[in-house]
């Protein structure tokens, strides 16, 4: 069977596998984005503090993902929870990393100016060193996005969901009929979801990035 013929006849499972594999990746990156902000946020007044937090989160890229998965699943199972924690996990290191990079960047006279006019530390945080710093955010976001979609394909490892499977059965069963056919679809479909969550990426810094700060 050619790989189009496979196409053909698989398209239905292919479209939920990527489905499921997006899906994942996509509530992953919130969470990753939420908790990466708060740790940014928290720590980019400490020199100390912000390097720590820099320093843990790279720290975790260090341990292999099919490791990572393996210890996650004598202790929360298998299936999506070690998907999630492990992806959340990856995700980090750019979000906090750029958070960090973004909001000390910020120039300290439109701080000033924020606090001259009397806004209080959380306004000026919200209304001011946030959206600035929003652009390098954003970079860290694409960045951990690419990762993560890579590293999703593991989780299969693990009965977790998205094209993972396809590549994983792909492998068990070289030799047979479709077995290149599944690695090859499963990739393939990794890197179209890859670029389409990148342009959506660069749609929304054109949305929410001022001209005069892209500039």
């Amino acid at each position: 069977m050619s790989f189009w013929e496979y196409l053909g006849n698989r398209h239905e499972q292919l479209l939920v596998d990527a489905y499921q594999h997006a899906s994942a990746v996509f509530q992953c990156m919130v969470l990753a984005t939420l908790i990466g902000v708060l740790i940014g946020v928290l720590t980019y007044t400490s020199e100390w503090a912000g390097n720590l937090a820099i320093t843990s989160t790279a720290t975790v890229l260090t341990v292999p993902s099919l490791a990572m998965i393996g210890l996650l699943v004598p202790v929360v199972g298998l299936g999506v929870a070690p998907t999630v924690i492990a992806l959340t996990l990856y995700g980090l290191l750019p979000v906090v990393r750029n958070c960090i990079v973004g909001l000390r960047g910020v120039d300290p006279s439109l701080v000033e100016s924020a606090r001259g006019i009397g806004m209080s530390r959380t306004a000026r945080l919200l209304r001011v060193e946030l959206p600035l710093a929003w652009p390098p955010i954003l970079t860290g976001i694409r960045v951990a996005t690419q990762m993560l979609m890579g590293i999703a394909a593991i989780a299969a490892f693990a009965s977790g969901p998205g094209l993972g499977n396809l590549i994983f059965r792909g492998i068990s069963s070289l030799g047979s009929a479709n077995a290149l056919n599944e690695v090859l679809s499963g990739t393939l479909g990794i890197v179209v979801l890859a670029l389409l969550f990148d342009a959506a990426y660069v749609l929304i810094g054109r949305l929410t990035i001022s001209r005069g700060i892209r500039a």
